[in-house]
């Protein structure tokens, strides 16, 4: 599937993308960190939401 950037948020919020400009938008902005914050996180623990969101030490629907 096709990700459209005319989207806000990921089309599929389980996983993180860093190579989409518009789903590492929605996931800084989510979780109130920045780009390198996340993409340290992603790298850490792969690119699973529910798994950057614990690294995080947030809630996955915070």
């Amino acid at each position: 599937m096709v990700d459209n950037p005319e989207l806000r948020g990921p089309q599929d919020r389980s996983r993180i993308s860093l190579h989409e400009e518009h789903e590492v938008r929605y996931w800084t902005h989510k979780w109130g960190i920045t780009k390198d914050e996340l993409a340290d996180a992603v790298h850490a623990v792969g690119h699973s939401a529910a798994h950057v969101a614990r690294h995080l030490g947030r809630s996955e629907y915070d």
